[in-house]
């Protein structure tokens, strides 16, 4: 069995770092001249599938714009989720799951456990009722091969008051930061001697439009870990400030697109893809 890091990493060399997200927006659908129903949804996602393919290697499908469909929306996304690994792409189902116990189990189950009909090559997680409520998903992933993306630093502003907040847990020492805090206490998997020298099963969202060093995400934190980093295209951030942001793990960086690339259309799609994505692997595109 492979791991979630060595398809990662063959990803990355045969395709680059762009990965091209799966948002079916209200008003990209009727941009698009489809359906806001489950029909559009499934064809929104399937044409974003198809010209991806050969073109990129990595595609996140954004879960809440299905779910917000019910029943309808779900079918959309296994359809999407289906066709996506089928056609060869790493998928990264963007839903943000986090409970505690059994629950967190279960959301597991449901993303990452081969053969489950919502079957994505790695996750979004939410750490905030504790990293270690995430051991369970944690420890599924590595058994299935599959990997888990842990929200560390991410772009809203909102959120920076908090994940910079300073930890008072002597035993981990005063000063670290909670996104640190998080980022440490996930890095064990990665460590083990089943990933030496290679990328691990246990990532960390970090956004493209944060100061990193502000949030206590240093190289020597970040060492070994994917980085799933929005930010990247419509939100300011571009193919060229890769390295200046990320530095010494820069190629360990999925960098996410998602409006800047939709934005071009049906019959723009492939062609943006090509642009974008010619960018991160420092092409020329005429």
């Amino acid at each position: 069995m492979t791991t979630f890091g060595e398809r990662l990493t063959s990803a990355f060399q045969q395709h680059g770092r762009l990965c091209v997200g799966i948002d079916p927006h209200a008003h990209l659908l009727q941009e698009w001249g489809m359906d806001a129903s489950g029909h559009g949804l499934r064809e929104f996602g399937l044409r974003v599938v198809e010209a991806a393919a050969g073109r990129v290697g990595i595609v996140k499908p954004q879960v809440a714009f299905f779910e917000r469909f019910g029943s309808a929306g779900f079918a959309a996304l296994e359809d999407v989720l289906s066709a996506a690994r089928v056609a060869g792409l790493l998928v990264i189902a963007d839903a943000k799951r986090g409970d505690i116990g059994s629950t967190m189990d279960g959301y597991a189950s449901a993303w990452l456990e081969p053969g489950s009909p919502l079957e994505a090559d790695a996750l979004t997680v939410n750490p905030y009722l504790g990293p270690e409520s995430l051991r369970g998903a944690l420890t599924s992933a590595v058994k299935a091969g599959k990997g888990v993306f842990v929200l560390a630093a991410t772009s809203n502003p909102e959120a920076a008051a908090l994940q910079t907040a300073q930890t008072t847990d002597v035993a981990a020492g005063d000063g670290e930061t909670v996104a640190a805090r998080v980022a440490r206490d996930i890095a064990w998997v990665n460590g083990s001697a089943a990933f030496a020298g290679g990328l691990g099963p246990v990532g960390l969202v970090v956004g493209a439009t944060v100061d990193r060093q502000e949030f206590g995400l240093t190289d020597e934190v970040l060492a070994g870990a994917p980085i799933l980093a929005p930010g990247f295209g419509a939100q300011g951030a571009e193919p060229a400030d890769l390295t200046a942001l990320f530095g010494t793990v820069a190629a360990n960086v999925i960098a996410s697109e998602s409006r800047s690339i939709l934005s071009a259309g049906p019959d723009g799609l492939v062609a943006r893809i090509e642009e974008r994505s010619a960018l991160y692997r420092g092409e020329s595109h005429g």
